[in-house]
């Protein structure tokens, strides 16, 4: 019987013909630097030939997977569809355009072989590095949605819900994703605070983001739809977790230590 792989990475692409080759490669590559069995699984719905492209490197990345349909379900759907695929040890997800450069996954796996429950990335800190920042009318927009979220959701101890850099043990993702209902892009705040809620270890961790100009979301209509998901989110019913833990939540910044150094310097 194979070993299950240190980590299943999960891709969600939409529109990412023209990147996802690179993104898969340089994730590909990046592990195996640090002599880490990676499985990359893209997500991608549509008709946009994103997902033919992944399939194309089937036969050049081993473990990789690609899944969608032509019908667009949303972000939140093909990430919960990937995690009842995904067979590491630790279960994740970035964005498919590199917004996080993978590279900071050094930072993460530390806490991750300690045993912490969830680990996530924040543009919101002082040691965030935000090398290319949104329009000004996106921050502005970002800002009125976190002091609205405060207000209905609380997660007042994450500073950044939507960094889509987020990683997992895979028995917390598991139970996460399958009480997770949200389709859109509100599935962040959803898992965040079951993940609260649950009493699971929340670390996060200050990142590098870059803004790519190119946003799938809609201004108007795509906010109003974020807003109904998160009023569903704060009044919804859901099932108690299969493993609750006493909750630790805060913010820390690190540097690569112990094994992972180790490895990398192999």
């Amino acid at each position: 019987m194979s070993p299950l792989p240190d980590l299943s990475l999960i891709l969600p692409a939409y529109n990412e013909q023209a990147r996802i080759a690179a993104t898969v490669r340089e994730a590909y590559g990046y592990f195996q630097s640090r002599r880490l069995t990676v499985e990359i699984i893209v997500a991608a719905d549509g008709t946009d030939g994103t997902r033919e492209v992944a399939a194309g490197l089937c036969r050049e990345v081993p473990l990789l997977k690609v899944l969608g349909s032509s019908e667009r379900r949303g972000k939140g759907y093909g990430i919960r569809q990937a995690v009842r695929q995904a067979t590491g040890r630790v279960i994740g997800f970035a964005d498919a355009d590199n917004k996080t450069p993978i590279t900071e996954f050094d930072k993460f796996w530390p806490l991750l072989e300690d045993g912490c429950d969830a680990v996530i990335g924040s543009r919101g800190l002082a040691e965030s590095r935000i090398e290319r920042p949104q329009k000004w009318y996106r921050r502005w927009g970002s800002r009125g949605f976190r002091v609205l979220l405060s207000a209905l959701i609380g997660l007042r101890h994450v500073r950044d819900t939507q960094c889509g850099f987020k990683f997992f043990q895979a028995n917390i993702a598991r139970d996460l994703f399958a009480r997770q209902r949200i389709d859109g892009y509100m599935f962040d705040v959803e898992i965040l605070m079951l993940a609260s809620r649950a009493g699971y270890t929340i670390k996060t961790i200050p990142v590098r983001w870059r803004d790519d100009a190119d946003s799938r979301l809609e201004l108007f209509r795509g906010n109003i739809r974020n807003l109904f998901d998160v009023i569903r989110i704060r009044f919804g019913s859901y099932p108690q977790a299969s493993q609750p833990q006493g909750m630790e939540a805060d913010v820390v910044p690190i540097r690569p230590v112990g094994d992972f150094v180790q490895r990398e310097a192999a």
